[in-house]
C-alpha cells in the first residue's frame, strides 16, 4: 500500500484532471456562509494546471479566499505531540498502566473492564494509539499466567483504544480536524458521542470478557490454544514484569492529574455552554471578574477568553502551558524538557503536513470551482431520502474511504468540505456527519493490515492477522449494527 501521502497526492491529481471534465458552478449562500439549498447556478470553468496541484498542499496550509488554511490545527497537533513527549519523559503513563495491573494482581479478570474503560478514554481523547505497544510485554504474560491466552491480552489494549478512537469525544486528530473543516467547535454533538462511547465500549468489553470466560473453563476454545506451549515457553519465561513493582513516585502522581486536567479543562473550554442555555454564563463572570482583579489581571492577561469559547487557538496555548507547568513538576533541565517536547513534535510531524495535503484536495476542487456541482449532485441525489437512511449511507461511504486514506486526520480534511454540506442538504446536523465518518474509521481501524498499531500488537504477541479477523469478526457485525441504530435514531432526534 502506498503511504498516506501519496495517496493524497494522487487525488488531488485526478481532482485536478476532474476540473477539466465536471462542469463549475456556484451556490449563494447566507449571511452565515452557509450554502442556500436550490441556489446552484453554472459558471465558466477553472481548470486545474501542474501549477495548481503542487501548491494545492501548500494553499491547504496557509489557506486563501476560497479555502481555509489548516495551519491552526497542524500546530495543535505538533503542540500535543510535544505535549505527550513531556508526559511520557516522565513515564507517569507506563507507571500507571503497571501499577494498576500490580493492584489487580489475583484479580485479573477485573483488569478487563477496568483497563479497557483506561484505553478507551485515552483513545477517545487523544487518538492513544502507538503507545499501547508498550504494554503488550506485561499485559501478555499476566494474561497467560492466569489461564486466559495472548489474544484476551491483546484485545484489552487495541480494542480499547480503536473503540476509544471509534467513538471520539474531543479526540484532535479526528474530532479537531473534521470540525476545524467545518467550522465547528469540537463541542459540538459531545454529549451525543459521549452515549456512543459508553454504548460501544460496553459492548467491547462484554466482547472481550465473556471470551475469557470460555476459554478459561476450557482452554481449548482459546483460538490461539495450537501454539499454547510455544507461547507460555515465549512469555512466560520473561519474568521482567514481575521485577518491576510499578510504584509510582509523588511526582509520576501529579504528572498523571495534570494529564487528566488538562484534557478536562480542554472539555470544559470547547463545550459552547450559552448556546446550550443561555443562563450557564458563569465562566463569563468569572472571566470577568478574573480580569478586573488589580494587578492580578494584568498578570493573566486581559485578552484570556472564557471557557465554552475556546477554539484551536487557546486549546494549543493551554497543551503548551500544562507542558511549563509538568517541566517545572518535575524539575525538568531546559535542554530535557526542550529535547522530550522536540522529540514528541517529531512523532507528530507527518500528521500535521498529512493534514495540509489532505486540506489541498478542497483547495484544489473550490479553486477549479466543482465543489458546487458535486455538492449540486448530492443534493439531487438526496431528494427524498430520509435523514437517518442518509446519515446509515454516510457511515457505509466511510468505511472504504477509510482503507483508501488511513489516516483519519487525512480524511477528515479530504471529505469533509463535501460531506458536511451534503448533510446541510440532509438536515443532518455536521456533529453528527462526525460521529458517522469516527465511527467508520475506528470500525476499520480495528482489522486494517495498514495499521501500524494492529501490525504491531499481533507481532508482539505472535498471532497470526487471519486469526485476529477471525476472532474479531462477531464483534465487528455487533458494533456495526449498534452503530447504525445509534446514527439513525440520532438523526430523527
Amino acid at each position: 500500500m502506498p503511504s498516506a501521502f501519496t495517496t493524497l497526492f494522487l487525488i488531488i491529481v485526478i481532482i485536478a484532471i476532474l476540473t477539466w471534465i465536471i462542469p463549475a458552478g456556484t451556490y449563494s449562500t447566507d449571511k452565515a456562509g452557509n450554502i442556500i439549498s436550490g441556489t446552484y447556478k453554472t459558471v465558466a470553468n477553472k481548470p486545474q494546471g501542474i501549477w495548481d496541484v503542487f501548491m494545492a498542499p501548500v494553499i491547504g496550509m496557509v489557506g486563501n479566499d476560497a479555502t481555509d488554511g489548516a495551519i491552526s490545527i497542524a500546530l495543535f497537533i505538533l503542540v500535543i505531540g510535544g505535549f505527550l513527549g513531556v508526559v511520557n519523559k516522565t513515564n507517569a503513563l507506563n507507571q500507571g498502566i503497571g501499577a494498576v495491573v500490580r493492584h489487580y494482581k489475583g484479580r485479573e479478570k477485573r483488569l478487563i473492564p477496568v483497563l479497557m474503560i483506561l484505553f478507551a478514554l485515552g483513545g477517545s481523547s487523544f487518538g492513544m494509539g502507538e503507545e499501547t505497544i508498550a504494554f503488550y510485554p506485561l499485559l501478555i504474560p499476566v494474561m497467560m499466567g492466569v489461564g486466559f491466552d495472548s489474544l484476551v491480552a491483546v484485545a484489552i489494549a487495541l480494542v480499547g483504544t480503536q473503540v476509544g478512537c471509534l467513538a471520539s469525544t474531543v479526540n484532535p486528530f479526528a474530532t479537531g480536524v473534521a470540525s476545524q473543516t467545518l467550522n465547528i467547535t469540537p463541542g459540538d454533538g459531545l454529549v451525543s458521542r459521549v452515549i456512543l462511547l459508553i454504548i460501544t465500549t460496553a459492548i467491547c468489553i462484554w466482547y472481550v470478557y465473556h471470551y475469557a470466560s470460555v476459554i478459561e473453563k476450557d482452554p481449548t476454545k482459546s483460538l490461539v490454544y495450537a501454539q499454547r506451549e510455544e507461547d507460555e515457553k515465549r512469555f512466560l519465561g520473561n519474568d521482567s514484569a514481575e521485577d518491576n513493582d510499578f510504584k509510582m513516585t509523588k511526582t509520576q502522581k501529579l504528572v498523571i492529574f495534570l494529564f487528566g486536567l488538562t484534557f478536562f479543562i480542554m472539555i470544559l473550554g470547547l463545550i459552547p455552554w450559552t448556546n446550550l442555555n443561555s443562563h450557564w454564563t458563569i465562566f463569563e463572570k468569572f472571566t470577568k471578574w478574573l480580569v478586573n482583579i488589580p494587578f492580578l489581571g494584568n498578570l493573566v492577561g486581559h485578552d484570556i477568553e472564557p471557557l465554552g469559547t475556546w477554539y484551536f487557538n487557546e486549546i494549543t496555548m493551554l497543551f503548551l502551558f500544562m507542558s511549563v507547568i509538568i517541566m517545572a513538576v518535575c524539575h525538568m533541565k531546559e535542554g530535557e524538557f526542550i529535547d522530550a517536547f522536540m522529540d514528541g513534535m517529531r512523532d507528530f510531524l507527518s500528521v500535521a503536513i498529512i493534514v495540509c495535503v489532505a486540506r489541498g484536495i478542497q483547495v484544489v476542487m473550490n479553486d477549479g470551482m466543482i465543489t458546487a456541482t458535486i455538492l449540486h449532485w448530492g443534493e439531487s441525489g438526496l431528494s427524498g431520502l430520509s435523514r437517518s437512511v442518509f446519515i446509515i449511507l454516510t457511515y457505509i461511504f466511510y468505511i472504504p474511504m477509510s482503507f483508501l486514506i488511513p489516516s483519519t486526520s487525512g480524511l477528515a480534511a479530504a471529505t469533509m468540505g463535501i460531506m458536511g454540506p451534503l448533510g446541510h442538504f440532509a438536515h443532518v446536523p455536521s456533529s453528527l456527519v462526525i460521529t458517522a465518518y469516527q465511527a467508520a474509521s475506528g470500525w476499520v481501524n480495528f482489522i486494517t493490515p495498514t495499521s501500524a498499531v494492529v501490525m504491531g500488537a499481533l507481532a508482539i504477541a505472535h498471532v497470526n492477522i487471519s486469526i485476529w479477523w477471525k476472532w474479531t469478526f462477531k464483534l465487528m457485525v455487533y458494533l456495526f449494527i449498534a452503530i447504525c441504530l445509534f446514527l439513525g435514531i440520532s438523526a430523527i432526534l
